[in-house]
């Protein structure tokens, strides 16, 4: 089941709140924040190759990576995690090098819905009105439902089942 991606976008305030919930329990949303490999899976549109660079998904730690879309232009992001608590909030920068001195706060809370479900809630504030609304039509919510939507088919699927060595 694929769920919709919800956005706010107030006129005259330099924010966009976003919810989306998902089919999965909180730690595999989470685990998907986390690590890079499967970050790489995911985040941005579908067709896009991700490097990354740095991810350091702590406290004090940043990251930076670079999209780069089927007739390969590349567009970089680059910032820092600010708090990081484990399967509950994440507030980082977040800033479009095409488009400096424009970094943006965002707030991620991961909510535990029960029943294996949960649902991300953020809020994403710029520096400017005019800074937001560039983001939002540089095709933002376009890479973020199918990012979100790769997300769904990353944490949907059953973890691989254990192996254990061969009995001697």
């Amino acid at each position: 089941m694929s769920n919709a991606l919800t956005l706010d976008i107030p006129a005259g305030v330099p924010w966009i709140d976003f919810t989306r919930e998902f089919d999965a329990p909180v730690e595999a949303l989470w685990n998907a924040h986390r690590d890079p490999e499967l970050v790489r899976q995911w985040l941005g549109p579908r067709g896009y190759e991700m490097d990354i660079e740095r991810w350091d998904f702590t406290t004090g730690g940043g990251y930076r990576y670079v999209h780069r879309n089927p007739d390969g232009m590349e567009f970089g992001f680059h910032g820092t995690f600010h708090t990081i608590r484990d399967n509950d909030l994440a507030i980082q920068t977040f800033e479009f090098e095409g488009a400096p001195d424009e970094v943006a706060i965002e707030f991620m809370r991961f909510v535990d819905l029960g029943d294996g479900r949960c649902r991300l809630e953020g809020r994403s504030v710029g520096r400017t009105v005019e800074g937001r609304d560039m983001m939002v039509e540089s095709g933002m919510e376009k890479g973020m439902s199918e990012g979100y939507e790769r997300l769904d088919e990353l944490v949907g699927q059953p973890a691989p089942a254990a192996t254990t060595p061969a009995q001697a």
